[in-house]
């Protein structure tokens, strides 16, 4: 099945009332000045811009989901960020993943969160020296950092440019996250010696072996947008980190996914941004 096909589907086969069916058919930004509105897996932005699909130092991944929106924040972020990046790793640049749609909200597929417009993933794989084909941008895949037990990373995969490129990303004053596999993070701990301070953002969670997490914190003049717990005090390499290998963890099998969310659960204001249709199809 072609890629808007699937998509095609997955909207048809969801509830007319459900939050991703809604968002997941806005094609563009909310118009105004930007606004973040609820929480990270609850929540949605107005004023959003679309970051161009090549700059000098990124490079925007499978396009055609139309998921490179977010807040002026987080464009001037990534803009700003994939330069410093290069010049930590010499890498040419970042490659980038998934960020928002136009207004936010749930996404039809994939990501809890991902839904205030100040989230991004970047991929664990260098922007290649030359502008990629539209064939690469939709099929070229990342890559994977851990060793076949998934309890601890590759060497022969994972570099030093890895852990420059993840400490580079945790020191920026304004990011509040970075999520990464708990292997990568074991080995972001095992060679960040003295200077450990930028570890307590990285925070493991399943799944991002081939990709990392930025989230940025809520802007401080968006009352509406709801910042999560700060997460506690240390560098997160002690015990805590040896949840994620036990067997509970690693042999889990993949869950259910959840009843989609219905509009009326999303905040009132990212209601108002996708209905009624006769406004919402205006912009």
């Amino acid at each position: 099945m072609q890629d808007a096909e699937l998509r095609k589907a997955v909207l048809a086969s969801l509830p007319k009332d459900a939050a991703r069916r809604q968002f997941g058919a806005i094609t563009l930004a909310a118009p105004g000045k930007a606004e973040v509105i609820g929480e990270y897996w609850k929540g949605c932005y107005a004023g959003g811009q679309q970051l161009p699909p090549f700059g000098d130092h990124w490079q925007v991944m499978r396009l055609y989901r139309n998921r490179n929106w977010g807040t002026p924040m987080l464009i001037d972020f990534l803009e700003k960020f994939s330069a410093k990046a290069a010049a930590a790793t010499g890498w040419p640049g970042i490659l980038i993943g998934d960020m928002s749609q136009p207004r936010g909200g749930p996404m039809l597929t994939g990501h809890a969160s991902h839904q205030l417009g100040i989230e991004a993933d970047i991929w664990l794989r260098p922007m290649p020296d030359r502008r990629l084909t539209p064939e690469e941008i939709g099929r070229m895949m990342s890559t994977d950092l851990l060793r076949a037990d998934r309890k601890d990373v590759d060497p022969s995969r994972y570099t030093r440019q890895h852990f420059e490129i993840l400490r580079a990303a945790a020191e920026e004053p304004g990011v509040a996250r970075v999520f990464v596999n708990a292997a990568i993070k074991k080995a972001l701990c095992r060679d960040a010696g003295s200077d450990r301070k930028w570890l307590n953002k990285v925070r493991p969670v399943p799944g991002h072996t081939y990709h990392f997490h930025v989230r940025l914190a809520c802007p401080k003049d968006q009352k509406e947008c709801i910042e999560q717990i700060a997460p506690p005090p240390g560098d997160g390499c002690g015990k805590e980190l040896d949840y994620w290998f036990t067997d509970a963890i690693l042999k889990a099998k993949p869950g259910k996914s959840s009843k989609a969310m219905s509009m009326a659960a999303m905040p009132k204001a990212c209601r108002a941004l996708v209905a009624p249709p006769e406004i919402r199809d205006r912009h």
